[in-house]
This record gives structure tokens, sequence and C-alpha cells, in this order.
């Protein structure tokens, strides 16, 4: 059976084991997978290899605070020092379709730029915490997340990874895979300030390079020092400070801020005026973390091992069970309707009676994320001449995939699970405001479901709006034992 080329090993001709024993993650070349890179894990490594990487961007966030300090910035130096793009090259990241993201923009330079004058004033000379943290840069806005430090932490140590990379392929890899590329922004010199170009031979995939990435620096979801466990744990951080003068002006100021019947949204406002008064509330809140230290390992290993079962282990049985029982799946001519129609209906069928159900399991519980299922369907879209975008917005909100062959030819799929409290609403309305905004009358809503109450559920929902299963409405049943879901389809 002919091999469909999905993961670094298909198409570098290399055996998954290799790549693991030397340490890496056997990423996707169709699309990004949800993993990044988390600093922590580097701070808190035993490898010295790790702990110097740490060392040397703690220095470059250092070098940073004190040009800041030193005056204010050109628009060029900030875009120079401050602004990095997104290091696509390592297939990962929260991309639907594709590996190309947005980067470290003007938004984050600017916010990490007015902050070593106030929240960062002592970055790199903390007296609480055991060592400095760049996860820091997270922790003084909303909406600089793990995308963002992520982002700043891959670019910080592309050096490395570009060797790992280098070296591994050198060894492993035919040379007629390799390609000598000149990469932009390697290595920073201090003397001149500026940032190196250097030559490596990598991978090359459709002109680019490829990273390798070693899993024992990834994690899933959130860093260890993250934003949203901060603002959740405020009360006991308070109660953990040891100077009971401070302790009891954070938690009599925070209080002061809320209003009566105050929300999610009000705490994180809350929060902000305190850090804002009382910028060492954040030591006090990595200190704690760094006293859980240990568990931040196996918690992240824990996520790098689930994502390889689900978006490598079981999407490669999957296509494997496409290709191998429908030999015919691509032949004929088809529009983008159809091929879609019978993607989709190929998928039902190895769901639903050749134990297909299974990829979407993990420990015996049902994965219910739509953002992971959509991951999945995109993984098994290889062998087509359609182009396949995901998160298409044309005005009146996303779609998940808008599959076309040109300008005429187009088909939008959406994936749906049972469970989503706004199913109802959705069918009745959402799919007709995108065909009217993407310009096709030719759509396909995928409904999942796990369970008996959740094939309960869509029934009445079919019944009230007077619905049923056709060639625009399909529905998937993924439970591991099943029965009739006529109730549905009549």
């Amino acid at each position: 059976m002919p091999k469909i080329n999905v993961y670094f090993s298909d198409f570098f001709k290399v055996k998954q084991e290799i790549i693991k024993d030397h340490g890496a993650f056997n990423i996707s070349l169709i699309n990004d997978l949800p993993l990044f890179i988390d600093p922590f894990l580097l701070f808190n490594s035993e490898d010295d290899r790790y702990k110097k990487l740490h060392d040397e961007i703690i220095k470059y966030v250092a070098f940073l605070r004190n040009v800041s300090q030193g005056g204010r910035l050109s628009k060029g130096l900030i875009k120079s020092w401050f602004l990095f793009p997104e290091v696509k090259q390592n297939w990962f990241g929260y991309s639907i379709v594709g590996n190309g993201g947005s980067g470290l923009g003007r938004e984050f330079a600017e916010a990490l730029n007015a902050s070593f004058s106030d929240i960062l004033l002592n970055f790199g000379n903390e007296d609480i915490t055991s060592g400095s943290h760049l996860e820091k840069l997270c922790l003084i806005k909303g909406g600089i997340g793990k995308d963002s430090v992520s982002d700043f932490t891959t670019n910080l140590i592309k050096s490395f990874l570009l060797n790992y990379t280098q070296d591994f392929a050198l060894k492993y890899i035919d040379k007629k895979f390799l390609y000598e590329f000149n990469v932009e922004k390697v290595e920073f010199n201090y003397h001149t300030r500026t940032w190196v170009n250097k030559k490596f031979a990598l991978p090359s995939y459709y002109g680019d390079f490829v990273l390798l990435t070693p899993r024992d620096i990834l994690t899933k979801d959130e860093t260890w020092i993250n934003r949203n466990d901060m603002i959740a744990d405020f009360t006991d951080i308070c109660n953990s400070i040891p100077n009971d003068q401070l302790r009891d002006q954070l938690s009599e100021y925070f209080h002061r801020c809320l209003p009566e019947d105050a929300k999610k949204k009000d705490f994180e406002v809350a929060a902000d005026l305190v850090i804002k008064e009382h910028p060492s509330f954040i030591d006090y809140y990595i200190k704690s973390k760094e006293r859980q230290s240990n568990d931040a390992h196996k918690i992240s290993m824990d996520k790098v091992i689930e994502t390889e079962k689900v978006f490598i282990d079981k999407v490669q049985k999957l296509i494997d069970s496409i290709f191998e029982n429908q030999k015919d799946f691509f032949a004929g001519k088809q529009d983008t309707f159809d091929e879609s129609y019978n993607r989709v209906m190929y998928l039902k069928q190895v769901i639903e009676n050749n134990n297909g159900y299974k990829v979407f399991y993990l420990k015996g519980n049902p994965i219910k994320r739509e953002s992971d299922l959509q991951l999945m369907f995109r993984l098994t879209w290889f062998a087509s001449l359609s182009d396949v975008n995901s998160e298409v917005d044309n005005g009146r909100g996303p779609v998940d995939y808008k599959i076309s062959r040109g300008a005429k030819d187009k088909t939008l799929v959406e994936f749906k699970l049972a469970s989503n409290s706004k199913l109802k609403q959705n069918l009745a309305k959402q799919v007709e405001i995108y065909e009217k905004a993407n310009g096709t009358k030719n759509s396909i809503k995928v409904i999942l479901y796990f369970s008996d109450e959740e094939l309960s559920k869509l029934g009445k929902v079919f019944k009230e709006l007077k619905i049923k299963e056709d060639k625009n409405l399909v529905i998937i049943d993924a439970r591991p034992n099943k029965v009739s879901a006529s109730n549905v389809k009549e």
C-alpha cells in the first residue's frame, strides 16, 4: 500500500523510532499541531544545555529592559529588537490550516517596552523568586498569552533548534532532501546590537526549511506560569505572602476594586489594578509556581504523549484505513461538494463501522473539543486538488472549512458537537449566513455525538427545526456501543 505523506517521518523517509530516540517530536507537515515551547521547562531542566538557553533568553530580555529604560526608542529600533515573526518552520501552534501565524506584533512590542518602566522594572534582578522568567511578559496584560511567550522563546533559541535539526538531518536524512538555507535573525551580537544570519543544511519542504523540536520542552494548553492561574489563585497567593502588611494591603485593595456580584472579567480587572499598584505580586505568584516545579515536566510530558496518541497514532490509522479500504476514493471527476461529501461520508463509515470512533477517545473518554475534531479532519485532507482553508471570515463570522477550486466552485464544511449548547441556534441560522457571506449555496454540516443522551437531544432539535439528515446535514455516531439513530434520520 502506498504511503500517504503527513508527518516528518513520511516526507523525509526516516523511521519514527529514530526521531523519538533523538528526543524530537514527529511533526505534521500538513498542519500545525497544538503544542508550543514552555520556557519554564528550560529553566527547571537538569540538562545544562537547556539551562544555558534560558540564561541566554533572560540576558536578551535584560538587554531590552536596559535600552527601554535608557530613553524613548525609535520605531526602527523597536522593530529591530522587539518584533519577531512566528517561527512557522517548527509546525507548532494553533493554526487550523497550514503553519502560518501572526508572530509578535507591534502591540506586544509596545506593551513590553512600556512595562519595563513600571511592572517589569526589576526584571533580571528579582529577589523574591529564584530566577527570572520570560513568562512574566504574559502576566502583564490580557491578550499576551502562550502564543506570544512561545513565539518569543522560539525566536530566542532558534540557533539551538537549527543546530539540533541540522545534526539530526546530516546523520539520518538522505542528502537529496536537504538544502543549505541562509536563515535570518539566528544570533544576537551585543557589540553591534544587531541580529546575525547564518547558513544551515536543513530538511527542505516546498522551498522552506523544517525544524525539529525536543519533546521535553513542549507543552499544550498553557505554559506552567500563566495569567489564568495567576488570576484564579489570586486570593491564595495573597495569603501566602509572608509580609503581613503587604498581604493585607493587597487583599483589601483587591476586594475594594471588585463590584457586587462580580463576574470573572471583574476579577481580572481588579487583579490588573492591584498588580499595577503592587508589581511584586507577580513575583510572589511565580514563586508559588517554582515551589510546584516538580510537577511541571510530568504534566507537560503527559500532554505531549496525549497529542502524539490523538494527532499522530490514531489519525495515521484513520488515514491508512481510508486509503486501504477505498482505493478509488480519489478517482473520477468531482466538484468540491461531491469531494467534501465523499470524504465526510467515508469518515462516517470508518468511525461508525470500522472502529474509527476510537480516534475520538483517549483513555476511554471522548475528546469533546471541536478544535481537535476539526484538526483531525484537516489531517485527512491529503491527495486533493482542492484548496482547503479554515476559519475563513468573510464578514459574518468564521466558518470551519471552505473547500474551493477557483471562484465558482466552493463548499463550506462545518463540524459541531451534539453537546454544543448553541447547536439549535447554529443549525437554524449559521450556515445560511455563511453561505451568503462566501457566495455559495454548497454547504455540509457534520454533527458528532458520543452518547445516547446526546442522540436524544439531537432528535429533539431536528424535530423542532423540522430537518433531517441528508447530503447537507450528516450525523456521525461516535458511541462505542451503538443503537439505532432512526429517530434522528427520519
